[in-house]
């Protein structure tokens, strides 16, 4: 008849890489999982098995409104702070190393994805990952966006208005993303839990 071999479901719809899973389960460390969506970011500190992951550490941008950040939840100063904080909070649950597995998504340098690790590698969890690919030091303050939109404020009001509609209401100026990383850092580093 021929050799044709049908493709897994999730491999057709692009949600499992298969030979990825195979080496994380073989691997039999902590790997982490960071998934990005349209308004907030999560990630997991997982124990791969054959029947399913263990979920060892997990976090949720939402905890960073818990420590003082205003800023959006998936910019790319949230994604470095949330990963501070998950770092942190694998620390005191004793993962000490972790590999990043993020299954077919795909990886960009200077990502939030990258920025995230960085947070979790400044806590203090070892995670191999290229030094090349963090995003700059002015990026991860949000120190663009402080600028960005200090300059938009004084050229185009009704447009500052309009990009940054969801953070004024809720009271924060853009302009004030710097501060707000610093202050909400300082918190996350003096947090007990």
């Amino acid at each position: 008849m021929g050799d044709y071999v049908p493709l897994y479901r999730r491999r057709r719809s692009g949600a499992t890489d298969y030979r990825a899973r195979k080496k994380a389960i073989m691997y039999k460390g902590t790997l982490l999982a960071v998934r990005v969506s349209g308004k907030n970011v999560a990630a997991q500190f997982l124990k791969p098995t054959v029947t399913g992951d263990l979920v060892l550490s997990s976090a949720h941008s939402h905890a960073l409104r818990k420590v003082g950040w205003k800023g959006s939840l998936k910019s790319l100063p949230a994604c470095y702070l949330l990963g501070l904080w998950a770092g942190k909070k694998a620390k005191q649950q004793g993962i000490e190393e972790a590999i990043l597995y993020n299954g077919p998504a795909p990886f960009v340098k200077g990502s939030r994805i990258s920025a995230f690790v960085k947070g979790v590698i400044d806590s203090g969890v070892k995670v191999p990952f290229s030094a090349e690919a963090f995003p700059s030091e002015e990026r991860l303050k949000g120190e663009n966006i402080s600028k960005y939109a200090a300059g938009l404020a004084s050229e185009d009001k009704a447009l500052y208005d309009k990009r940054f509609s969801a953070l004024i209401r809720l009271g924060f100026k853009p302009e004030d993303y710097a501060q707000n990383y610093n202050h909400t850092k300082d918190a996350i580093m003096g947090a007990s839990n």
